[in-house]
């Protein structure tokens, strides 16, 4: 049983630690929901997909040819007579007598009597008879599809929490299913906080940034099939930014800041969240990230999380602690990030007692083992070196580097190919 998050304190945890107390935020998940198929990519299913038929439904043909009714024993027969056509969506009626064959299309039901398919490049075909070519080479049984050797009636085609993608959406239409039970999306409230930071599109003070982050937390909520909820930028204002928690806390199933979190004299989300609801911890050993908060806002208990402000910082904590989140709120069980082993090219910096997270490219060689290498230099506001990256280098807090040769721990991110 894991501790929950407000009874570990102000220590400074381990990622694992924080992980995995941080999804105790979350009590129960999003609602439910029947949403049409065309409109259900990405979603996660709420229902186990059971199939009520057989697929394919029928024993079908899996060439273009004729169909065999052999006889029991071996057939020495080179030329068949033809007893008439199958095509897709129109079956052969009646039994064919054996020694005889049908003229047949690749998905067409495999007519009663018969069960071997000869692929028409291997025939000739005459008026009323077709001959092999080479009858040596035909196995009995051949370029034959049995009925539900895909998904048999009754079978589970997909668990629940099974996120749709298309591969996933053509398994669900094949069953015949027109509409889906799905997990609402969990409505997620971010801003940005900070007098310096500028929305993009107008003109730049000779001291300010602009915002970025807002933007890519509106892209990594898609990523995860979560719906952004955009509350702009929030001054260094105690009042302002304790009214928009408090108005986010009661829209919204989570709450994502990025900045104001540290212990600065302009940090004043952090106060904001113990005025309005309960803080639980704020460090973590890990780079770059450690400046952050969470705990729950308002009456609702709305979970709260508050990330750093640097940009690359955002994205390597909403990858470590944000996504759990959001599976315990579409109702799965949270996972640690995918990791693969790859052998370092070249040597990594890191320190003992904190999880160093590098980005990294990373390659295979001819011989299918992966590679990897740092993007260059890691400052954590550099944002072209998570443009750069394939994946981030997990560097654990028992390792203080890796040499050229070793074995590391790399995370790939996701990317649109």
């Amino acid at each position: 049983m894991s501790l929950s998050c407000f009874e570990l304190g102000e220590q400074m945890l381990s990622v694992d630690a924080a992980r995995e107390a941080l999804t105790t935020l979350v009590g129960q998940p999003v609602a439910i929901e029947t949403v049409a198929l065309n409109q259900a990519y990405g979603r996660r299913l709420a229902t186990d997909i059971t199939a009520p038929i057989n697929v394919p439904q029928n024993t079908n043909a899996a060439m273009d040819g004729v169909a065999l009714a052999w006889p029991h024993t071996q057939p020495t027969q080179t030329t068949w007579p033809i007893a008439g056509d199958a095509v897709a969506g129109q079956a052969f009626e009646g039994k064919v007598p054996f020694g005889y064959c049908v003229r047949i299309t690749t998905g067409a039901p495999l007519p009663q009597g018969t069960d071997t398919i000869i692929m028409r490049e291997q025939l000739a075909e005459h008026a009323d008879s077709v001959t092999i070519d080479t009858p040596s080479r035909v196995s009995h049984g051949q370029h034959v599809r049995q009925a539900g050797e895909d998904i048999a009636a009754g079978e589970v085609a997909l668990k629940s929490g099974t996120r749709l993608d298309a591969a996933g959406l053509g398994l669900v239409a094949s069953l015949g299913y027109a509409d889906v039970r799905v997990f609402k999306r969990p409505n997620v409230a971010i801003f940005s906080t900070g007098n310096e930071v500028t929305a993009p599109g107008k003109a730049l003070p000779s001291a300010g940034i602009y915002d970025a982050n807002r933007f890519t937390l509106i892209g990594l909520l898609n990523e995860q099939g979560a719906k952004a909820i955009d509350l702009g930028i929030l001054p260094d204002d105690p009042a302002a930014i304790q009214h928009a928690l408090a108005n986010a806390a009661q829209q919204c199933d989570l709450v994502i800041t990025s900045g104001g979190v540290s212990v600065g004299h302009a940090d004043y989300t952090r106060d904001a969240l113990e005025q309005l609801g309960q803080l639980a911890f704020w460090r973590v050993a890990l780079r770059p990230g450690r400046p952050m908060a969470c705990g729950w806002l308002g009456e609702s208990r709305t979970p709260f999380v508050g990330l750093p402000g640097n940009p690359v910082a955002v994205m390597v904590t909403f990858a470590q602690f944000v996504v759990p989140l959001l599976q315990r709120l579409q109702g799965q069980p949270p996972s640690s990030p995918r990791r693969l082993t790859a052998i370092a090219q070249a040597p990594l910096k890191s320190r003992l007692n904190r999880t160093d997270f590098i980005r990294g490219i990373y390659s295979s060689d001819a011989q299918g083992v992966l590679h990897v290498q740092s993007t260059g230099a890691q400052g954590s506001g550099m944002l072209t070196s998570m443009v750069a990256a394939n994946c981030l280098i997990e560097l654990g807090d028992d390792r203080d580097g890796a040499q050229p040769g070793e074995a590391v721990c790399i995370q790939p991110l996701t990317r649109w190919q």
